[in-house]
């Protein structure tokens, strides 16, 4: 493993189906130096980790192109905003391009299926008049629901409507025909071709391997019976034509195409619309007056004046002023979160109520709604592990399915039980090629994967990649840490116990003990950044108290700190930390253990080496902690907890909170051996906590669930990031891997089982006992119309209610509607 990763999302042009979003993985995995690569073909790039002292990034690009495909490396200037907008653009261009095309080829199908009905009745009627036996491989006709219904209700139908177009030379109408199928071929379905031949080009096939060679065998079979109809005669053939067969083929699969880039375009809806929500200009003070500038020309540091209902602009800590800020675009939660001096905001929220002033202090890039659309392309562009089986079939499925068809026109044309055996083989052999076109199969995963970290995001959730949704909803026991997880993780002092004979320089009288005691332990713990330790300096600075200089801190992990205070050398820290340095507890064992049983955290605090007293710290339990612990457990997980705290206090709060079992006094490592061993178990374990300190835990568990806070979700260190900050996105992130899967097997299911049934219906299994066939026509609209259910099956994915959003947030608002 290289001890430097680059990684570069790479745009790549070209790709139609999954077989070709295959070989561009399979071409750069295989490149010396590329680590990981993730091609998708929805968002059509590849997402590639690489080192750079091996490959570079323009070695990359070359790869792809000498594939067949398009490729480039996007501005390193630009930001994910900008990233987002031209791929936004992109798409709006795609969409309109191919339904403009779709359209033209619909009315270009329509226009030759009319010209094409004389020209059969005068085609057939040539074959009777010219041929003794009149065979003209007719069974088609009857065979082929679609043909008779055009033959049978269509036919009179336009003789009646337009008799004068049955007076006309047939050959005009012939020509004409060709002239339209030329056009469309050329114009609206001219990728199909260039694609087809540049992987032909490249020893390969894909989806327009085989509309090329299905919609170019019936345009050369259709020429030589125009221009050379004698040589079908003199076999006993009639020399009908498939022009209009061709234009129908390539306009339903434009249809679908179509339909399916509008799909693309909702599946990265919630994405499109984080984008929106940052402002275009901000209200900056410069040289003492309020101006309006774009948003590019603020720099940090910047002063910017915020009106009641207008958006914030940037990141920013809030200088003069108060009001209540609507987050719910990041965590989903509906009530406005108060605002004072000193509080962080975050860019593109709402500031509902009162108008502020804040300092800028991260901007573009570096924003937090930056991070969350850079996190949310960056698991769009991932790979779920169970896209691998897809990729083993669709690297032998096209030339499978040419096999096939090459097969259905031998067995055909020998078997079947007429004396012109070459129509009918050569349409079946047509209908096999067009309904195998595996782009459903190419679009099964990662269209539920686009959808469903939307549908997250919406919730204040983040999830970091496609192995991280799939593997979620596999886990069968959470851990939890204690602090900031299951409890709200601002504790506060409760108790301050002197020891018996405990005094300060004055004559103790009063509560002029415990405001020793606390002054000694907030000096100690000033220097702390353990959430107990802020909450004893808080109590202080409270009560007024001044804290003194601290000599020779040491931060003692897991139990403590120590340092000198006025001379006196400090200990403060747990029952551990008290026995491990031979500290005599001086008989307050007990009053530790009351003050534990009541879900208190006792701390002992020691001078020169005796116990000074005990201060007692609680730390109350999230109300959502109880009820996300009841969600767990009814989708049958089992929860364990794992803190520091002490035994009684660990499972005092486990009692209250409803948790299964309790790892308590344990260090950092010790919560990497305990997941350790509950995996060696067999367990599939989720680690949630706060993404820092409990980093090792986070890494080591199987899914990682970062507890964030809006303001570093780039840095967290899980798999999953809960912007709210509480237990209830647990089970919705599980719940939501857990549907999203469900999805997927759906998606693939049917993609697999419709080239099943699909496959031997156009191959004509039917066909002796029912006398049923399937049409060019009918296959390709059965091919477009797989293509979109197996997308809007993933849309559904937007309307999944989650425990965290009573959809109040204006994503989650428009996803549920």
């Amino acid at each position: 493993m290289p001890s430097v990763i680059d990684r570069v999302t790479i745009p790549v042009s070209g790709m139609t189906c999954a077989a070709c979003s295959g070989r561009v993985q399979r071409a750069l995995s295989k490149r010396a130096g590329v680590e990981q690569a993730s091609v998708n073909l929805m968002l059509e790039n590849a997402a590639v980790e690489f080192d750079p002292e091996v490959v570079s990034a323009e070695d990359l690009v070359e790869v792809i192109t000498g594939v067949g495909y398009g490729a480039r490396l996007t501005d390193p200037s630009e930001s994910a905003f900008d990233e987002q907008a031209d791929q936004d653009a992109a798409g709006r261009s795609d969409y309109l391009r191919l339904r403009t095309k779709a359209i033209a080829g619909l009315i270009a199908a329509a226009v030759g299926m009319v010209l094409s009905m004389p020209v059969m009745s005068a085609i057939s009627r040539n074959a009777m008049a010219g041929m003794e036996s009149g065979g003209s491989g007719s069974g088609m006709a009857v065979a082929d629901p679609f043909m008779r219904w055009s033959h049978e209700v269509l036919d009179p139908r336009i003789e009646a409507m337009a008799p004068w177009l049955y007076a006309v030379d047939y050959r005009v109408l012939l020509y004409t025909l060709l002239a339209l199928t030329v056009v469309v071929m050329g114009w609206a379905g001219r990728h199909f071709y260039t694609r087809a031949w540049a992987a032909a080009r490249h020893g390969t096939s894909d989806m327009n391997t085989l509309v090329a060679l299905g919609t170019g065998a019936a345009f050369i079979y259709s020429l030589i019976a125009t221009f050379a109809p004698e040589l079908f005669r003199s076999r006993g053939v009639s020399p009908d034509v498939y022009y209009e067969a061709v234009l129908f083929i390539i306009a339903l699969i434009l249809v679908g195409n179509t339909f399916e880039a509008r799909a693309k375009k909702e599946t990265s809806r919630a994405l499109r619309q984080l984008v929106e929500l940052q402002p275009d200009t901000a209200r900056v003070m410069r040289a003492g007056e309020i101006v309006e500038l774009p948003l590019a020309d603020v720099v940090e540091g910047d002063t910017i004046q915020v009106r009641p209902g207008e958006r914030i602009p940037v990141d920013g800590v809030l200088l003069h002023g108060s009001s209540a800020v609507d987050e719910s675009m990041l965590t989903g939660e509906s009530l406005p979160v108060a605002k004072g001096e000193g509080d962080r905001v975050i860019g593109g929220t709402i500031n509902r109520t009162g108008g502020f002033e804040i300092r800028a202090t991260a901007l573009g890039a570096d924003s937090t709604l930056a991070g969350i659309v850079r996190l949310m392309r960056d698991a769009q562009s991932s790979r779920a592990p169970i896209q691998d089986l897809v990729d083993r079939v669709t690297a032998v499925f096209v030339p499978v399915v040419m096999g096939i068809a090459a097969l259905t026109f031998v067995v055909w044309y020998v078997s079947f039980p007429g004396e012109a055996p070459l129509i009918p083989a050569f349409a079946v052999s047509i209908a096999v090629l067009i309904i195998a076109c595996p782009c459903a199969m190419g679009l099964a995963v990662p269209t539920a994967v686009m959808v469903s970290t939307g549908r997250g995001a919406e919730a204040g959730i983040l999830l970091k990649g496609g192995e991280a949704l799939q593997r979620a909803g596999d886990v069968t026991t959470v851990v939890l840490d204690k602090t900031g997880t299951v409890t709200e993780g601002q504790p506060a002092v409760t108790d301050l116990v002197p020891a018996p004979g405990f005094a300060g320089d004055e004559e103790a009288s009063g509560d002029a003990p415990r405001m020793r005691l606390l002054r000694l332990a907030a000096s100690l713990e000033a220097l702390s950044e353990h959430p107990l330790g802020e909450s004893v300096v808080r109590h202080a600075k409270a009560m007024g108290i001044e804290l003194a200089r601290v000599a020779d801190f040491q931060s003692l992990t897991g139990r403590g700190a120590s340092g000198r205070v006025e001379g006196a050398q400090l200990l403060i820290g747990n029952r551990r930390l008290m026995e491990e340095q031979g500290i005599d507890l001086g008989g307050m064992e007990g009053e530790a253990d009351g003050l534990a049983e009541q879900g208190r955290t006792p701390m002992y605090l020691a001078s020169q080496g005796r116990v000074a007293g005990l201060i007692a710290v609680a730390d109350p339990i999230r109300e959502t902690s109880r009820a996300a612990i009841v969600r767990l457990h009814k989708m049958g997980m089992t929860v364990v907890m794992l803190t520091g705290d002490s035994e009684r206090t660990a499972r005092a709060i486990a009692a209250e909170a409803g948790i299964d079992r309790v790892v308590a006094e344990v260090l950092p490592e010790g919560k990497v051996a305990e997941i350790q061993r509950l995996q060696d178990e067999g367990e599939i374990v989720a680690m949630v906590g706060d993404g820092i300190n409990d980093a090792p835990a986070l890494a080591r568990a199987d899914i990682g669930i970062a507890m964030g806070t809006g303001t570093q979700i780039a840095s967290e260190a899980g798999d999953v990031v809960l912007m709210r900050g509480d237990l209830t996105g647990v089970p919705d992130a599980i719940r939501l891997s857990r549907r999203t899967l469900g999805i997927m097997h759906q998606n693939l299911f049917w993609a697999f089982i419709y080239n099943v049934i699909g496959i031997p219906i156009a191959a004509g299994v039917l066909y002796p006992t029912m006398g049923l066939l399937l049409s060019p026509i009918l296959a390709s609209g059965a091919m477009a119309f797989s293509s979109v259910s197996v997308v809007m099956n993933s849309l559904r994915l937007r309307r999944l209610r989650l425990g965290t959003s009573p959809v109040t947030s204006p994503l989650a608002t428009e996803a549920s509607a």
